[in-house]
Formats: structure tokens, C-alpha cells, sequence
């Protein structure tokens, strides 16, 4: 049995009931073999960055997992499928997007994960939520760089941090 390694999920959706979708993605994230949900950011609305459609609703989870990053990615991308989500172009609307942001410490760069995720330190998205569940992993100088983003904490949608 592997040692866990603590990992961060990016999750958002845009299309249907968006925050229904995230508390069934991280109700999936908590139920997958080998994953466990330790906790997740509150909920955030935001614009969309570099794509069109509706805002998005987005949050991040804290896991612990004895999976490797790969086994990960892979669970979460079955996840996004079971929720419906197509990928017809990039940066398209979404019913669910799950994106592998951190795993541990490590550094991957391959044809199909690069973690830290590359665009991290661009989306106030992520940033924030991330912050609120590690403020450590979170420098100040890319949360100014992020500031014009619009993105809001959601009413009602508290973290489980």
C-alpha cells in the first residue's frame, strides 16, 4: 500500500445546476477508491477566463490519496464524464471540469498531466479557493497578479475546511 500523498482538485462547471454539480463531484471525489475528500473550499462564482459562456461556479478539494497522479487524473476524468461533460473545443462550457492542480510535492511533465497545473498562477479561480485551504501554497505576488479576475464567494456556499 502506497503512503498517501495530499493532492489539490480544481473543480468547476458552468452549464446546468453548476453547484449541484460540484457537491456531487466531491461527494465522487470522496467515494473513489484510494481517495479521500479531507476537505473543500466554499463555493465562488467567476467569470470565465479565455473561453465564453456563463460564469462558473468553482471550488478546490484537499484529498489524500494512495493513488499515483496518473490514476488520479484518470479517476477524475471518469468522474467528469459520468457528470456529462463533453470536450467539443477548448476552453468550451462545461457541466463539470476537474483539474489535478497539485499532488504532493511532486513536479510532472508529460504528454498528458503537467502538475503544478501550468495555468495555477493565472486564475483567481483557483487561487483564491486555494488559498482558503492552503495559504501556504498561495504566494501574494500571484494573487495580485489575478486581482481584476471577478469572482465572488457564492451566498449560502460554505467550505467544509
Amino acid at each position: 500500500m502506497r503512503e498517501p500523498v495530499t493532492a489539490f482538485v480544481g473543480l468547476g462547471a458552468n452549464l446546468g445546476d453548476a453547484q449541484a454539480a460540484l457537491r456531487a463531484a466531491l461527494t465522487a471525489i470522496g467515494t473513489a477508491p484510494g481517495t479521500r475528500l479531507v476537505r473543500s473550499s466554499r463555493f465562488y462564482g467567476s467569470a470565465p477566463v479565455d473561453a465564453g459562456g456563463p460564469d462558473y461556479v468553482n471550488a478546490v478539494a484537499q484529498v489524500e490519496t494512495t493513488l499515483d497522479a496518473f490514476a488520479l487524473l484518470r479517476q477524475l476524468q471518469a468522474i467528469e464524464l459520468a457528470a456529462g461533460r463533453e470536450r467539443p473545443y477548448r476552453n468550451a462550457p462545461r457541466t463539470l471540469d476537474l483539474d489535478l492542480l497539485l499532488y504532493g510535492s511532486a513536479r510532472i511533465a508529460s504528454a498528458v498531466l503537467t502538475v503544478p497545473h501550468p495555468r495555477l498562477r493565472e486564475r483567481a479561480f483557483v487561487l483564491l479557493p486555494l488559498a482558503e485551504l492552503a495559504p501556504e501554497r498561495v504566494a501574494a505576488r500571484d494573487l495580485a497578479a489575478v486581482a481584476h479576475q471577478r469572482i465572488a464567494p457564492l451566498p449560502g456556499a460554505s467550505s467544509t475546511a
